[in-house]
Protein backbone atom coordinates (compact mmCIF):
# COMPACT_ATOMS: atom_id res chain seq x y z
CA UNK A 1 0.00 0.00 0.00
CA UNK A 2 1.16 3.48 -0.38
CA UNK A 3 1.27 5.82 2.53
CA UNK A 4 -1.61 8.01 3.13
CA UNK A 5 0.44 11.03 2.67
CA UNK A 6 0.84 10.37 -1.25
CA UNK A 7 -2.85 10.39 -1.64
CA UNK A 8 -2.85 14.02 -3.47
CA UNK A 9 -0.40 12.91 -5.66
CA UNK A 10 -1.64 9.87 -6.55
CA UNK A 11 -4.80 11.35 -7.36
CA UNK A 12 -3.10 13.96 -9.30
CA UNK A 13 -1.04 11.42 -11.60
CA UNK A 14 -4.49 9.13 -12.12
CA UNK A 15 -6.96 12.62 -12.73
CA UNK A 16 -4.29 13.97 -14.95
CA UNK A 17 -3.21 11.10 -16.42
CA UNK A 18 -7.37 10.06 -17.48
CA UNK A 19 -8.37 13.76 -18.37
CA UNK A 20 -5.59 14.03 -21.10
CA UNK A 21 -6.12 10.58 -22.37
CA UNK A 22 -9.45 11.37 -23.33
CA UNK A 23 -9.03 15.40 -24.10
CA UNK A 24 -5.63 14.07 -26.62
CA UNK A 25 -8.18 10.96 -27.96
CA UNK A 26 -10.90 13.52 -28.92
CA UNK A 27 -8.50 16.16 -30.33
CA UNK A 28 -6.63 13.30 -32.52
CA UNK A 29 -9.84 11.72 -33.42
CA UNK A 30 -11.27 15.62 -34.74
CA UNK A 31 -8.00 16.22 -36.79
CA UNK A 32 -7.16 12.60 -38.15
CA UNK A 33 -10.25 10.58 -38.22
CA UNK A 34 -9.85 6.76 -37.54
CA UNK A 35 -6.39 6.89 -39.78
CA UNK A 36 -4.21 3.96 -39.94
CA UNK A 37 -1.68 6.16 -37.63
CA UNK A 38 -4.55 7.00 -34.77
CA UNK A 39 -3.27 5.07 -31.94
CA UNK A 40 0.89 6.48 -32.95
CA UNK A 41 -0.70 9.60 -32.79
CA UNK A 42 -3.12 9.45 -29.74
CA UNK A 43 -0.46 7.85 -27.51
CA UNK A 44 1.96 10.62 -28.65
CA UNK A 45 -0.43 13.74 -27.84
CA UNK A 46 -1.72 11.90 -24.90
CA UNK A 47 2.22 11.12 -23.29
CA UNK A 48 2.97 15.06 -24.18
CA UNK A 49 0.06 16.26 -22.47
CA UNK A 50 -0.43 14.06 -19.77
CA UNK A 51 4.08 15.29 -18.75
CA UNK A 52 2.27 18.91 -18.77
CA UNK A 53 -1.05 18.02 -17.57
CA UNK A 54 0.51 16.29 -14.23
CA UNK A 55 2.59 18.94 -12.40
CA UNK A 56 -0.63 21.71 -13.70
CA UNK A 57 -2.87 19.88 -11.85
CA UNK A 58 -0.24 19.55 -8.54
CA UNK A 59 0.04 23.36 -8.77
CA UNK A 60 -3.39 24.11 -9.67
CA UNK A 61 -5.08 21.64 -6.94
CA UNK A 62 -5.10 23.42 -4.13
CA UNK A 63 -5.96 26.86 -5.67
CA UNK A 64 -8.59 25.39 -7.26
CA UNK A 65 -9.77 23.97 -3.47
CA UNK A 66 -9.51 27.60 -2.11
CA UNK A 67 -11.68 28.92 -4.82
CA UNK A 68 -14.25 26.40 -4.30
CA UNK A 69 -13.97 26.83 -0.44
CA UNK A 70 -14.86 30.81 -1.38
CA UNK A 71 -17.85 30.17 -3.80
CA UNK A 72 -19.48 27.75 -2.25
CA UNK A 73 -22.10 28.19 0.94
CA UNK A 74 -20.74 26.99 4.91
CA UNK A 75 -22.78 25.20 6.57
Amino acid sequence: MIPGKYGPVLFGLILSGLMSLLVSGISTFRTLGLAANFLDAWFGGWLAAWLIAFPVVLLAAPLTRKLVQSLVAKR
